[in-house]
C-alpha cells in the first residue's frame, strides 16, 4: 500500500479539511478565511460529493485550488469511492451510491433518471481526472491523514484501502500503536474528536446541519462554519 508522504515545511502552516458533502458556499467562506499561501499545505480528508447542493461545484473549487500558490492534498473519501464504482471504475458498494446522496451529485451535473446510464458522459473530463488522482492517506510527522481512520490492531505498511476509507467504531473505540496521530473525517461528530495521541476526528456533520472544521496545527485552532453560513468563528483545539 503505497502512502503519499511530504517533509515537513516548518516555515509553512499546515490545514486539514473534514467531509464537504456537496456544500461550496461553506467550503468557500473557510478557504477564503484561511487564505493558503505558497508555504501552506492543505490537506483534505475526502467526501466532497453526495447529499449536499452542488458536489459539481465543490470539485470545482478544488480543482481551482490546486492551480493556486498552496500545496493542497485531496485524499478519497468512502462517497468518492462509490461514486467511482458506480460509474464503471474500480471502488466498493457502487450500487448504494444514489441512495447514499448520489442522486444528488448527479443532479448537480445535470443527471436526470432518463439519462442515469450514461451519467459519466455528463461529468467534465477534469472532473474525473480530479476524482482519479485521489490519494488514500498523506503521512506528515506526528500525523496521518486518512478518511476514515485504520486498523487499530495493524502496522502502517499493513493497513488495507478498505479500512482507510469505510471504518469506525473498531477505528474510533480502540487506540493504535502506529507512532501517528491519525487526522480522519467520515463520522460526524458534534465537535472536532480529540484523544492524543491516537487520533482528531473533523468531520463535524456539516451536511447534516453541523459545521465544516478546518484544523491549523501549528497554532492549534479550528477554523469552523455553520451550514448555510459564511461566518467562520475560531476555536482552540489541543492538536498535539
Amino acid at each position: 500500500m503505497a502512502i503519499l508522504g511530504n517533509k515537513a515545511k516548518p516555515e509553512g502552516r499546515l490545514f486539514a479539511i473534514g467531509d464537504i458533502h456537496g456544500c461550496p458556499d461553506e467550503l468557500g467562506a473557510i478557504l477564503k478565511s484561511i487564505a493558503p499561501g505558497p508555504t501552506d499545505t492543505v490537506v483534505f480528508v475526502g467526501d466532497y460529493v453526495d447529499r449536499g447542493p452542488s458536489a459539481r461545484d465543490v470539485i470545482e473549487q478544488l480543482i481551482e485550488l490546486q492551480r493556486g500558490p498552496a500545496e493542497v492534498v485531496f485524499l478519497k473519501g468512502n462517497h468518492e469511492d462509490m461514486m467511482l464504482s458506480f460509474l464503471g471504475f474500480p471502488g466498493h458498494y457502487g450500487e448504494s451510491f444514489l441512495f447514499n446522496g448520489g442522486s444528488q451529485t448527479l443532479d448537480s451535473y445535470g443527471v436526470s433518471e432518463d439519462t442515469l446510464e450514461h451519467a459519466i458522459k455528463f461529468l467534465p473530463a477534469n472532473h474525473l481526472e480530479f476524482l482519479h488522482g485521489l490519494a488514500t492517506s498523506y503521512h506528515r510527522p506526528p500525523y496521518l491523514f486518512v478518511h476514515a481512520g485504520i486498523m487499530p490492531t495493524r502496522q502502517l505498511e499493513e493497513q488495507a484501502v478498505e479500512d482507510m476509507l469505510w471504518i469506525r467504531q473498531e477505528f474510533i473505540f480502540n487506540v493504535h500503536q502506529i507512532g501517528a496521530t491519525v487526522v480522519f473525517g467520515h463520522t460526524p461528530m458534534r465537535a472536532v474528536m480529540v484523544d492524543l495521541p491516537y487520533k482528531l476526528g473533523i468531520d463535524t456533520g456539516l451536511v447534516y446541519g453541523g459545521r465544516l472544521t478546518c484544523l491549523e496545527f501549528s497554532e492549534g485552532i479550528a477554523y469552523q462554519v455553520a451550514r448555510g453560513s459564511r461566518q467562520v468563528k475560531t476555536v482552540p483545539v489541543d492538536v498535539r
